[in-house]
C-alpha cells in the first residue's frame, strides 16, 4: 500500500484551511485575522500537550480552563463508545429520564455544598447561568414578589455569550457591539481587584470596600427590587481576580441581611480548580445557586449543570405547572456519562487532593518567582489558576493602554517558546491540567521569563519602556 508524502498532507492542511476560512465563523476572533493567515488546525491531544501542523504546545490553559483531567484519556473514549451504543440519546422532557442523567444528578448532590440538592442540565457555562437568571426571576414571583428583577454584578465579570449573560458581563463590548441594553435590570458593581483598585488599602481592607459596594447598591436600588448577586468566586476570563479572603464571607453576609439570592458562577473553579471540589469551600461561603461547566467532563463532552438549593427547589416546584424552560439535548444520556467517569477520575486518581497538597503548592512557588521580572507588578494563584499582572512601574501600579495589547504580545512570545497562555488585556491567565507535572510546571516558567523578556527587548527598541 503507498503511504500518503508529506506532499499528500499538505495538500489536505491547505483544503481544510481553504474550507474553514470560507465557511466557518469563528467564536471570538477578529475576521481579518483570517484574512491575513489561515487558521492554526489543532489536530491532536495527550496529556498537557496539544499538537498541530507539525508543533506541539504546553498547553498551560487547559483549553479553556476546562481539560482538568488531561488530554486524550482511553477511559473517556471508552465510556463515550460504550455509552453512545447502549442509548445515544433521549431527551429529559415530560418526565423522562435515563440512568447517566439520574446517577449524575445524585453524584453532583453527594459532593455540592450541603442544601444545594437539585440540579438541571444544560450543554454549556452560558446556559447553565442564563437557566439560573430564569430561576431566580421565577422563584421570587413564586414568592409573591415580582419586582425582584435586578441582578447585580461586577466589573470584569464573564458570565457567558447568551443574550441575556452577556448582560451580565463585565466587558462591555459584548453588549455595545450588538446593541444590548438591560433596561435598568443589570447593575454592575467593583471587582475585588486590589492590584488595579485597592489603592493604599490593604488587601483584607480592601476585600470589605468591594463587598460593600454590593451592599451601597442594593439600599440604592432597593432590596425590593433586587432579585440576586451573580458572581464568580475568581474572575477568570478578564485576568484570574483571586479576591481577598475578607471578600465572600461578607458578600454571603450581606445577601443574608438583605434577602437577595446569592449566584456563585463556578464553571470555571468548580470541580477542583482551586484545590476543593467548589470554590466556596475555598473561601468559606455558600451560595443559594451555582452554575457548574468546563471541568464537569474536561471538555470532552459539552455539558453544564444549575445546581440550586432545595429551599429554592420548593419554591418554583409547588404548583401543578410546566416549568417552562430546557434544551433539547438537556441530560443527554452520553454526556452524563462522560462527566460520570470524569468525576470517577478525580476521585480514583486523587487530583484535587494533588492540586490541593502538591502541584498546586508547587506551581504557586514557581510562578512567584516571575514578580522578579521588571513587567510584572503582581503574580496571583489559587490552586492551579493564576493571573500574571502585567504593569509599567511596579511602585504606582500603572498600566499601559488597553490597546497596547502588552499581554498579547507576551502570549505570542511565549507560543513561541512552545506554551499556550491566555491573554487579558494586562494580564495573562493560567488553567493547567491537573496532571501536569512539576518538570513541565518548570518548563512554563521559564518559557514565559524569557517571553516577557522578549517583549521588553522589543518594547525598548521601540521606546515604549517604562
Amino acid at each position: 500500500m503507498t503511504q500518503p508524502s508529506k506532499d499528500d498532507g499538505a495538500k489536505t492542511l491547505e483544503r481544510l484551511q481553504s474550507l474553514d476560512r470560507r465557511y466557518h465563523l469563528h467564536s471570538f476572533t477578529d475576521p481579518q485575522a483570517l484574512v491575513q493567515a489561515p487558521p492554526f488546525m489543532m489536530e491532536t491531544a495527550e496529556g498537557c500537550y496539544v499538537s498541530g501542523q507539525g508543533i506541539r504546545l504546553l498547553d498551560a490553559m487547559a483549553g479553556l480552563g476546562c481539560v482538568n483531567i488531561g488530554y486524550g484519556r482511553k477511559e473517556m473514549v471508552e465510556t463515550a463508545a460504550s455509552a453512545m451504543e447502549v442509548l445515544s440519546y433521549y431527551h429529559s422532557f415530560a418526565a423522562v429520564s435515563n440512568p447517566t442523567a439520574a446517577a449524575l444528578a445524585g453524584k453532583l448532590a453527594s459532593l455540592a455544598p450541603e442544601g444545594l440538592n437539585k440540579v438541571f442540565f444544560a450543554n454549556s457555562g452560558s446556559e447553565a447561568n442564563e437557566t439560573l437568571i430564569k430561576l431566580a426571576l421565577l422563584y421570587w414571583r413564586r414568592k409573591g414578589q415580582p419586582k425582584k428583577r435586578v441582578i447585580i454584578t461586577r466589573d470584569y465579570s464573564y458570565h457567558g455569550s447568551t443574550i441575556a449573560t452577556s448582560l451580565l458581563n463585565g466587558n462591555t463590548a459584548m453588549q455595545e457591539e450588538f446593541g444590548l441594553d438591560a433596561h435598568g435590570e443589570v447593575a454592575r458593581v467593583m471587582a475585588p481587584f486590589w492590584y488595579r483598585h485597592g489603592g493604599k488599602m490593604n488587601p483584607e481592607a480592601f476585600g470589605l470596600h468591594a463587598a460593600r459596594a454590593i451592599e451601597e447598591k442594593i439600599v440604592e436600588l432597593g432590596a425590593d427590587k433586587v432579585a440576586a448577586v451573580f458572581a464568580e468566586p475568581i474572575q477568570g476570563t478578564m485576568g484570574a481576580i483571586i479576591p481577598p479572603d475578607s471578600y465572600w464571607p461578607e458578600v454571603e453576609r450581606i445577601c443574608r441581611r438583605h434577602d437577595v439570592l446569592l449566584v456563585a458562577d463556578e464553571v470555571v473553579t468548580g470541580l477542583g480548580r482551586t484545590g476543593a471540589w467548589f470554590a466556596q469551600s475555598t473561601y468559606g461561603f455558600k451560595a443559594d445557586m451555582m452554575t457548574l461547566a468546563k471541568g464537569l467532563s474536561s471538555g470532552y463532552y459539552p455539558i453544564s449543570a444549575a445546581v440550586v438549593s432545595d429551599e429554592i427547589a420548593e419554591v418554583i416546584t409547588d404548583r401543578q405547572e410546566i416549568m417552562q424552560h430546557g434544551f433539547t439535548t438537556s441530560a443527554h444520556p452520553v454526556a452524563c456519562a462522560v462527566a460520570l467517569r470524569n468525576l470517577d477520575v478525580l476521585e480514583k486518581d486523587k487530583l484535587i487532593d494533588r492540586v490541593s497538597n502538591d502541584i498546586g503548592p508547587y506551581f504557586a512557588t514557581k510562578l512567584i518567582e516571575l514578580e522578579k521580572h521588571p513587567l510584572v507588578g503582581e503574580v496571583r494563584v489559587a490552586g492551579l489558576i493564576a493571573g500574571i499582572e502585567l504593569t509599567r512601574n511596579k511602585e504606582t501600579r500603572e498600566q499601559y493602554p488597553e490597546e497596547f495589547n502588552l499581554g498579547g504580545h507576551v502570549g505570542h512570545a511565549a507560543m513561541i517558546r512552545g506554551v499556550i497562555a491566555r491573554p487579558a488585556g494586562n494580564a495573562l491567565v493560567l488553567c493547567p491540567p491537573f496532571i501536569i507535572k512539576r518538570g513541565e510546571v518548570d518548563y512554563l516558567v521559564s518559557a514565559l521569563y524569557d517571553a516577557l523578556d522578549d517583549t521588553l527587548k522589543l518594547m525598548k527598541q521601540q521606546g515604549v519602556w517604562p
